[in-house]
């Protein structure tokens, strides 16, 4: 999920580079310090939510209902508020009481996970479907998505907006572009062949410029969800069998999925945590653990079957991501949160730490928690809720209504791991 953890990498990358014009001539002047961001009522989080107010607002709401919790009303209608007319969702609109516009930059991130959200807590019926018409209205030639409107398609944001039409009973494979393709015709075009030895099973973000599939370990734990038809929460079925790399003649999404499971299990077999590279500038050039990637991938193991080959990643992540997940404030807490509940770990003592208090902390606080409770014995596969169930015929209805045009394209840059 670090695409959209956009803010923090533009945060430490401006970091970077203001480093490297601190070293020049006395005679360019300093920065304006930046005023402090103002925080609006009901929101997770103390940071700019210039780039991930909606993202992390969902992931802090998703985790709290995996965990039956009740969520503020607050941060809940702050959420719904944030909607646009067309259904659409912004990264974050600092003002909702004005009307979208064509200088709206609308994301279909951010979109997918407000509704995976507000599906699992139910009572949005019509922001759900608007949500949905929209994203079918963005969709690409090719069946996926960008993530913005107008941009070629990326592994992550196709298998996360196909996680949001599944958890809403609305049928993926058969939202079909005009040109015919589904999203799963898109998202199976990012995965690397298994012939290749070094990355085989894996997703790519993108094709690179010469059209070669890179690895990339966030595409890849996306991908898997994807894949096999599911959202951001997920309670993984028990283990079964190893995974293992297969190239059937015509691929499938289950396939593919599987196939991203086994390069997620072979990378995370070597140290127990995906890597992710080094900014531009960075004083030690050797790659760096990625915590959310890491987690993201126990969400994506344990939903493929193998969340016997995601132990000793939950045993690295209770061990080292305390700091991580301080500063990364909710969406951070969120992915260890669901981490551990895909995988049957507590939330509540998670490598002695409280996930779910440190998360209640960052926001609102929930309507109504419950008591802690040791992981069940026997896994349960997980049951989509909400009562969405059964909308998939409206979304063809009204697509040309409200859907709004001329979307700018955002300045945001994907950080490609």
């Amino acid at each position: 999920m670090t695409v959209r953890r956009s803010a923090a990498a533009l945060t430490a990358a401006s970091a970077v580079l203001w480093g490297a014009v601190a070293g020049a001539p006395a005679a360019i002047a300093a920065p304006s310090p930046t005023p402090e961001p103002v925080i609006p009522a009901g929101l997770f989080g103390t940071t700019d939510p210039t780039y991930d107010g909606v993202w992390r607002q969902s992931l802090a709401l998703s985790a709290q209902d995996a965990l039956k919790e009740v969520p503020s009303a607050k941060a809940v209608d702050w959420l719904t508020g944030q909607q646009c007319a067309n259904g659409g969702f912004a990264s974050y609109r600092a003002d909702a009481t004005e009307p979208c516009d064509v200088k709206t930059v609308l994301d279909t991130n951010a979109t997918a996970a407000a509704l995976q959200a507000l599906t699992a807590l139910g009572g949005h019926k019509d922001e759900i479907k608007k949500g949905l018409a929209w994203l079918k209205s963005v969709q690409n030639a090719d069946g996926g998505w960008s993530y913005n409107p107008g941009m070629p398609s990326d592994a992550n944001s196709t298998a996360i907006v196909i996680g949001a039409f599944a958890a809403a009973d609305a049928r993926p494979a058969t939202m079909t572009s005009d040109s015919g393709k589904t999203p799963y015709d898109a998202l199976v075009s990012f995965a690397v062949p298994c012939t290749d030895k070094a990355a085989g099973g894996a997703f790519a973000y993108q094709p690179d410029k010469a059209g070669k599939l890179i690895a990339n370990g966030d595409a890849t734990a996306a991908a898997v969800l994807g894949g096999l038809g599911r959202g951001m929460v997920v309670k993984g079925p028990k283990p079964g069998g190893a995974p293992k790399c297969d190239t059937p003649a015509k691929a499938t999404p289950e396939q593919s999925a599987r196939n991203g499971a086994a390069y997620l299990a072979k990378t995370l077999a070597k140290t127990g945590h995906l890597d992710s590279p080094p900014l531009p500038g960075a004083a030690d050039p050797a790659p760096q653990p990625d915590f959310g990637n890491t987690a993201d991938a126990v969400v994506a193991l344990s939903a493929a079957g193998h969340k016997d080959k995601a132990a000793a990643s939950v045993a690295w992540l209770e061990k080292n991501s305390a700091a991580w997940a301080k500063q990364g404030g909710p969406a951070a807490y969120a992915q260890l949160v669901l981490a551990a509940h895909a995988y049957g770990a507590d939330p509540r003592n998670f490598g002695g730490a409280d996930l779910v208090r440190q998360l209640n902390a960052t926001g609102p606080a929930p309507e109504s928690t419950v008591a802690p409770t040791p992981p069940a014995a026997a896994e349960e596969a997980e049951t989509t809720g909400g009562d969405s169930a059964g909308i998939w015929w409206i979304v063809g209805a009204g697509l040309a209504a409200g859907v709004g045009v001329g979307f700018l394209f955002s300045g945001r840059r994907k950080n490609k791991k």
